[in-house]
């Protein structure tokens, strides 16, 4: 599969039902470059919009400097089961300065096991704490799920089609 994808593709495979089930948890991990040139890969909560993907952090965050200097990134949405189910999701991100706490923050903290009081709790001290922040919007340009029964890794898939091409070669 190329970098580049057609609008049409990237849909199709984050429409498949395996790929909303991942869309709709809560961590995803979040791969760019640090200004040093150096990679960073860090876990951050978010949100499916149905189009773009919102992640928020502190506007006093390090990883900002890093996204302002070069946008593109790269997202691994996984289970932690055999065999895994993962979504690859690729794209340039914008940056979105809020006041106040997004909606989004608050929806992508929403599947933690929290008691309704903790929930109060959890959402008064936040709002306590910030005063602003900012939106990492990611709208899609590529998107890969794998899943290991439908779908492998490119580099598997290309392992299992020279093993078939060795195998109808040796049958002849």
């Amino acid at each position: 599969m190329s970098n580049t994808m057609q609008p049409d593709e990237i849909n199709e495979v984050l429409s498949r039902p395996l790929s909303r089930e991942l869309l709709a948890r809560d961590l995803t991990r979040l791969a760019y470059v640090a200004k040093d040139g150096t990679p960073r890969n860090v876990p951050i909560g978010f949100a499916w919009n149905g189009s773009q993907v919102v992640m928020c952090t502190t506007p006093n965050s390090p990883k900002l400097i890093s996204l302002r200097h070069n946008p593109a990134v790269a997202l691994t949405i996984d289970t932690e089961v055999h065999p895994p189910k993962i979504l690859l999701i690729r794209g340039t991100v914008e940056l979105d300065l809020v006041d106040g706490i997004p909606d989004e923050y608050l929806e992508m903290n929403g599947s933690y096991e929290m008691t309704p009081e903790q929930r109060v709790s959890w959402e008064a001290e936040v709002r306590s704490l910030y005063d602003s922040m900012v939106r990492i919007v990611l709208t899609p340009t590529w998107a890969k799920l794998i899943d290991f029964e439908t779908t492998l890794p490119t580099q598997v898939e290309e392992l299992v089609q020279q093993r078939t091409e060795r195998d109808a070669a040796r049958s002849q």
